[in-house]
């Protein structure tokens, strides 16, 4: 079952100024002038920007799956290629890629854009890639009671590729099975088949 605190909103709202005086701060650290033309708007600009891309840390993603559909469908539903950015917590640095999620129903369905919904939401937080694979899957099997639920999430972390080891090109795969796709190869096999790693 999903941590409450890993699918739940945070109620604390990001302080644009405090933001904007950090990076003030870290401009001077780092030796730059943050008084120099090119740098003058730069904290303003940073903070903008880690509100737009964590926002998701004040959603409930759980929110898009309340509503569901009767249908007598229990075959697997997938989601391919679903692109997401997200900011690795032990950098913040971004780190960015596809994801693919899928499910057996058992007599519920859901909008197709609802999934895409939950992986972006979950992405736009401070994280880990293991754990947005996590996160993704055990919502989904809360919320929609399915068979089984099966994630895969392809990403670049550019904390690898622009900073120390430097490998550009690498790629992170991280997987997350609950259900019937755990417990059935037979499953694992089709979905990894569907989307192209079989």
């Amino acid at each position: 079952m999903p941590n409450s605190r890993d699918a739940a909103a945070s109620s604390s709202a990001p302080d644009q100024a405090r933001i904007e005086r950090a990076v003030h701060e870290l401009l001077s650290a780092v030796g730059e002038d943050p008084a120099r033309d090119g740098l003058l708007d730069t904290p303003a600009r940073v903070a903008r920007m880690y509100v737009e891309v964590l926002s998701g840390r004040l959603l409930d993603p759980g929110r898009h799956l309340d509503v569901t559909f009767a249908e007598d469908h229990h075959e697997m539903v997938v989601v391919r290629d679903i692109p997401f950015d997200s900011l690795c917590e032990h950098h913040m640095l971004p780190f960015t890629g596809k994801a693919h999620v899928a499910y057996v129903p058992n007599g519920r369905i859901v909008g197709l854009s609802k999934i895409a919904r939950v992986v972006e939401e979950f992405a736009r937080r401070l994280q880990v890639q293991e754990r947005l694979s996590s996160q993704v899957a055990d919502l989904l099997m809360e919320k929609l009671q399915p068979e089984g639920v099966g994630v895969v999430m392809e990403a670049t972390h550019t904390c690898m590729t622009m900073r120390g080891i430097r490998k550009s090109g690498a790629v992170m795969v991280t997987s997350a099975v609950r259900g019937t796709f755990k417990a059935r190869k037979e499953t694992r096999a089709e979905f990894m088949s569907l989307i192209g790693k079989g």
